[in-house]
């Protein structure tokens, strides 16, 4: 059978909920429409609950901790350092053509030379010229319209350091259309290259990755979309009664300190902060859909599999006016996953699976598509496979970056349906073996408190869950980094012997298998 096309849909800090087949008030009718005719993972899970170790993590196939790269402080700055090809580099290796319509997070401004593309024929991004975080062979935005480019950066500083500040979660009503903005330029881009690649003859398959910036903070949302929504059809997010347990229920987390100012707001600021990340949501999801509407009428999708997930959650107010991530609750943690496409058997399409899907499943999923072989030393399994674990696994080794002095010892958490487990040791990395004394946790029955309000940890009459959840954890961490990187038969063999693939896999020093 020919190999199918890929399309893989990324979204920036997109809760799993901010869908409208859960949430009849968000408006996202191209990622409704992928739902209905493919598979939906309700209960899926990232690795990591912020973007860069995330990002590692899906396009390596591997945990953070088996990447190295465990929080936003951390990049892998030479390709020779990779755990794992990465997944565009894995797929060209079948055949495949490789087209980049993205934020990837993978580079940071400690690279010493110009970052390699890892595995893209070709990149566009919209940053700037003047930073180092983009690849020899992408086409940036200010390059490709400066005006548009220029006039977009001016109107958007109000809203600080990433988006992740008060303004940011306020945001901001934009004057500038969505076309001029980054993710309209993007699309843009990628209907234009569509379209060239419709006049070619050449049968090879396509990889396109088309990875965006929201519904991420700042909430710099275009008119067009800001308008279909309703401030009286937005309600308050639900408050607790905090006051008595906040530090109870914070340890392993890190806080986006602007809680008080947060609660001094009028409810309508708060109110238009959700309705913004509503509206931000629909602008991504009518950006998906101009691209999957070119690639349906060019007859590129009669032969596909779309993939469609998001990097990490957002809290949104969740658990006392708590906003983005760096966390292992629910709205931080939990993730959309949909696969579509034509080669989602027919039976599954519609389906709602409730299995424990995790973002590494991502890389094994497509890889086996296009014809690569199964690797058993991968954490993760297809997710047209039957279900491969008990619960699903995430860690939280610190926020990184400007965030943190020095690394925190891991948070870890071990999660199912119905329940939650999250382990977790207060103060840094390097002392941590020393005081075991300050291990803690977290209990959550999901079924009856999907907030995790009550923390049922230290109750009595769940020890029995706690220490049987432990276990699974303990296992489940213990197997999946023993078969990596060196998975061996008994008889002291690679069970899949390494072949010559060239030049691509030189780097790497060790056997790669495909």
């Amino acid at each position: 059978m020919k190999k199918p096309n890929i399309i893989f849909l990324m979204s920036d800090q997109q809760r799993w909920d901010a869908l409208g087949c859960v949430n009849p008030l968000i408006q996202t009718p191209c990622l409704d429409a992928l739902a209905s005719r493919g598979v939906r993972y309700e209960q899926a899970v990232c690795q990591a609950p912020m973007c860069v170790p995330s990002r590692y993590s899906m396009m390596l196939g591997l945990y953070p901790s088996q990447c190295g790269v465990r929080n936003n402080g951390q990049s892998t700055q030479h390709d020779s350092e990779l755990q794992n090809l990465p997944l565009a580099e894995a797929l060209k290796l079948q055949g495949y053509r490789t087209l980049g319509f993205v934020k990837t997070h993978w580079y940071d401004g400690r690279f010493p030379n110009v970052p390699s593309p890892r595995g893209f024929d070709k990149i566009w991004q919209a940053r700037s010229s003047d930073d180092n975080l983009y690849p020899s062979n992408a086409l940036l935005w200010d390059k490709d319209e400066p005006e548009a480019y220029s006039a977009w950066k001016e109107e958007q500083k109000i809203l600080l350091r990433g988006g992740e500040s008060l303004e940011g979660y306020l945001g901001l009503r934009s004057s500038i259309p969505g076309s001029h903005h980054r993710e309209g330029w993007l699309t843009r881009k990628c209907l234009e290259e569509l379209d060239t690649m419709g006049q070619e003859e050449s049968d090879d398959p396509f990889f396109l990755y088309f990875s965006l910036d929201f519904p991420h903070a700042g909430l710099y949302v275009p008119p067009e979309f800001e308008d279909r929504y309703h401030l009286d059809d937005i309600d308050e997010r639900p408050l607790a009664d905090w006051y008595k347990m906040k530090e109870s229920h914070r340890p392993h987390a890190h806080i986006i300190n602007f809680h008080e100012k947060w609660e001094a707001l009028e409810p309508e600021q708060r109110r238009k902060s959700t309705l913004r990340y509503y509206a931000a949501t629909t602008y991504l999801d009518d950006c998906f859909g101009q691209v999957m509407a070119k690639l349906e009428a060019k007859g590129m999708l009669e032969n596909s599999l779309i993939v469609m997930t998001a990097d990490h959650g957002e809290m949104l107010g969740d658990r006392d006016h708590r906003y983005s991530k760096y966390c292992l609750y629910e709205g931080s943690i939990r993730v959309p996953l949909i696969l579509s496409g034509s080669r989602v058997p027919k039976a599954q399409q519609g389906e709602v699976d409730q299995r424990a899907a995790e973002l590494i499943d991502v890389y094994p999923t497509l890889v086996e598509m296009a014809g690569g072989d199964f690797r058993p030393e991968l954490p993760g399994r297809s997710l047209l496979a039957p279900p491969c674990r008990l619960g699903s696994h995430a860690e939280m080794d610190g926020a990184g970056s400007r965030m943190e002095p020095s690394q925190r010892a891991p948070a870890l958490m071990w999660r199912t349906a119905q329940w939650k487990l999250i382990i977790h040791q207060q103060g840094s990395l390097g002392d941590a073996p020393l005081r075991p004394e300050d291990i803690t946790g977290e209990l959550y029955h999901l079924e009856a408190d999907p907030v995790e309000l009550n923390n049922l940890y230290e109750d009595p009459n769940h020890r029995d869950r706690r220490e049987s959840m432990t276990l699974e954890l303990l296992m489940h961490l213990a197997q999946t980094h023993a078969r990596y990187p060196r998975f061996q038969s008994l008889r002291g063999i690679e069970v899949n012997p390494p072949e010559t693939i060239g030049t691509t896999c030189e780097r790497f020093g060790v056997p790669l298998w495909y």
